[in-house]
């Protein structure tokens, strides 16, 4: 049985599509997907400063995206960075996903802006920079689907650079063997990458398109991903 503790950062109440109707169940897609064991999930709503007292070190935490900002001062984004300062103090299994890898640098001593280069959306080529990381990505690249305007534009000191691409130099990383971050969605699919690009507004149509193309054409690594976020337990 493997325990896997979702940090909730966002419902996207109004957002999501008939195909999803909770968007917690699309982690729970991955990771089904990718365990041959049992999984047991447990939600924590990060916005109503829901947090785990214990931590575990044979169980994984997933820290999730949100709409939100990891540098704005909200309550519930001040506790979530306290949790992930304990979490890491104790070498606790920890994974961030888009705004759960910006909040998790910020908090370690990193930092995140919103980027000048715009929106980041469809699918992005990294290269794979650390040695390690070629056990789950072979190809020497990375590729998840994305969706965010805001980057880490400085790593935490003790932060490893494990991808990066022109458009988003720290497309992940990793802290130790308990830490691993990721900019894009692995628990997104294509018909939800669709969408988000369906119904984004705002956006300059080449923008758009790039994404609609990479989408269309590239296939992503989210498994890959999610066996490297569950080995994390060991």
């Amino acid at each position: 049985m493997v325990k896997i503790n979702l940090i909730l950062c966002d419902w996207f109440v109004g957002l999501l599509p008939d195909f999803v109707p909770e968007f917690p169940m699309m982690f729970y897609s991955l990771f089904d997907s990718t365990s041959d064991d049992k999984i047991e999930y447990k939600i924590y709503d990060a916005q109503k400063c829901e947090f785990p007292d214990i931590l575990a070190s044979n169980e994984l935490y997933v820290i999730t995206g949100s709409m939100a900002g990891a540098y704005e001062d909200k309550k519930w984004i001040d506790e979530l960075k306290h949790f992930v300062c304990r979490a890491h103090a104790a070498q606790i299994p920890l994974a961030g996903v888009c705004f759960g890898h910006q909040v998790i640098a910020e908090a370690l001593g990193g930092k995140v802006e919103r980027s000048p280069k715009g929106w980041g959306a469809g699918v992005r080529r990294s290269s794979v920079v650390m040695p390690e990381a070629l056990k789950y990505f072979p190809e020497g690249e990375l590729r998840l689907y994305y969706n965010h305007n805001d980057q880490v534009v400085s790593l935490p000191p003790e932060a490893r650079l494990i991808a990066t691409s022109p458009f988003c130099p720290n497309d992940a990383f990793a802290i130790g063997s308990h830490i691993v971050c990721f900019q894009g969605h692995p628990e997104y699919n294509k018909a939800y990458e669709l969408h988000v690009l369906n119904t984004t507004q705002g956006v300059p149509p080449e923008v758009t398109e790039r994404g609609y193309d990479t989408t269309e054409h590239l296939t992503v690594m989210g498994r890959e991903a999610a066996r490297w976020m569950l080995d994390l337990i060991g």
